[in-house]
């Protein structure tokens, strides 16, 4: 397995994705903190079973993949991509993107040279460069696979006007807020199950003497998770629906609303790690770290991160299910939120290899790869659940089994990339902008709807 870096800097999975039934997390992470190495007192790890999947000689075939990943993220999706190698005879170069997927893959074509395979972490990307004519459909042996091991949803989800283009590897709860359990205990405090709850929490960590609430800032897409679990959990499935497809526009009242009580929040800098400017200033991965660093004087006691966190706090000294524990993102309405997300591979070239390594991520073999490696979840129904590395993600992955085909997709993974999922423009900047000025409600929505309007009017939305 060869791997090239080439000095661009990626978040660390920003899988995002779909909305699962909400009652099923919420018994299964009940007893999360429960101690050992997997919260039941096993050690997580698979049995050793023959492969489920037969895949073709491929020695001498080179095959290049892009995919965001950085750190141990990357280094577990290698793992995955070195089994691949042993079992085909295939040479496999992984080249990272960076956060601006859509423009990588985008300058490839533009040059004629695209990877063989990418793994996109947007619906909306999807549909554009299917609609394009850059992908390439899923071969008969891929289509077995998917018919074998997900439910409709998932595959649905991979497919553009009914051709299936794709192949969910890689899914994550994004409703989650991992904290630091000895700082938790210090403030005297326990698990919020409300909004109102949770700032009161916020407010008792803080007087303790730790700032409570870690913030990527920097990474824009940390802050649409914020605002989706917010606005999904208070103005309700329905509305979500419709400003997702822009069906309503970002000046709606409930857009508002949600703004009003992300601002509760934001606009307090006491409560965030290194105030305003520190939030800004702190990525994605240094905003778990940071959570779960520095014994009693860590510089933050929660972060609102996916399971996928659980690869970063690996990085520290805590351990998952003693020293960093989680609870369901708090209900600001009358549900929490639950919101999945996803990476789905796809072909950009028609090549055996290609079809080789597509076949190969929708088994229940690559699954069990990374899930042993941990920081991960697999919505392959077929995946023994042993195969996880702990209790926690284990509770987790069997929340989203069992919520079948109940979900939706994310709000802004559902736009086109420039509106949802561009670096320094659109939903990511806007949001960032009302991060600095969490006051200015009414200019977050107008711009929003400004460059919401554009993006989809551009890519023939409403």
């Amino acid at each position: 397995m060869r791997t090239r870096f080439d000095g661009t800097a990626g978040r660390a999975g920003r899988g995002r994705g779909a909305v699962v039934a909400t009652a099923v997390l919420a018994l299964a992470l009940a007893g999360c903190g429960g101690g050992g190495k997997d919260g039941n007192g096993g050690e997580g790890k698979g049995t050793s079973t023959a492969p489920t999947v037969q895949l073709p000689r491929l020695k001498g075939q080179k095959l290049q993949v892009t995919a965001v990943w950085t750190g141990p993220e990357r280094q577990n999706f290698v793992k995955v991509l070195d089994e691949f190698e042993r079992r085909t005879g295939a040479t496999v170069d992984f080249v990272p993107s960076g956060d601006d997927m859509a423009g990588f893959i985008g300058s490839k074509v533009a040059g004629g040279g695209p990877p063989d395979v990418a793994m996109l972490q947007q619906v909306g990307v999807l549909n554009e460069f299917a609609e394009k004519g850059w992908l390439k459909p899923l071969g008969a042996a891929a289509r077995a696979q998917l018919a074998k091991n997900y439910t409709k949803g998932w595959r649905d989800l991979g497919a553009h006007n009914g051709t299936p283009y794709g192949v969910y590897f890689k899914a994550s709860n994004k409703s989650l807020v991992w904290y630091n359990a000895k700082a938790f205990e210090n403030a005297g405090v326990g698990e919020p199950k409300d909004w109102k709850g949770f700032l009161k929490a916020a407010q008792t960590v803080s007087e303790s003497g730790v700032r409570p609430v870690s913030v990527g800032g920097s990474d824009g897409w940390t802050l649409t998770d914020w605002f989706e679990n917010v606005y999904l959990s208070q103005a309700g499935p329905e509305k979500y629906d419709q400003l997702a497809r822009h069906q309503i526009k970002w000046t709606d009242p409930s857009v508002k609303q949600a703004l009003t009580t992300l601002g509760q929040l934001f606009g307090r800098k006491d409560l965030l790690a290194g105030g305003t400017s520190g939030a800004l200033g702190t990525d994605f991965p240094t905003s778990v770290t940071q959570t779960f660093s520095g014994g009693d004087a860590p510089k933050a006691a929660m972060v609102s991160s996916a399971d996928f966190a659980a690869a970063n706090i690996a990085g520290t000294k805590a351990r998952i299910g003693t020293d960093a524990k989680v609870f369901p993102f708090p209900a600001v309405g009358a549900r929490s939120p639950v919101v999945t997300g996803g990476d789905v591979a796809v072909a950009l070239k028609d090549s055996k290899a290609a079809q080789a390594l597509l076949t190969f991520l929708a088994s229940t073999d690559a699954a069990k790869i990374w899930a042993q490696a941990g920081g991960f979840i697999s919505p392959n129904k077929e995946l023994d659940q042993a195969a996880y590395a702990d209790g926690v993600m284990r509770k987790i992955a069997k929340a989203l089994i069992a919520a079948g085909d109940d979900f939706r997709f994310d709000m802004s993974d559902q736009a086109p990339a420039s509106f949802g999922g561009k670096p320094g423009q659109g939903e990511w900047k806007d949001l960032q902008d009302f991060l600095k000025n969490p006051k200015d409600i009414a200019g977050t929505q107008a711009q929003l709807e400004k460059d919401a309007a554009t993006s989809f009017r551009r890519h023939g939305g409403n």
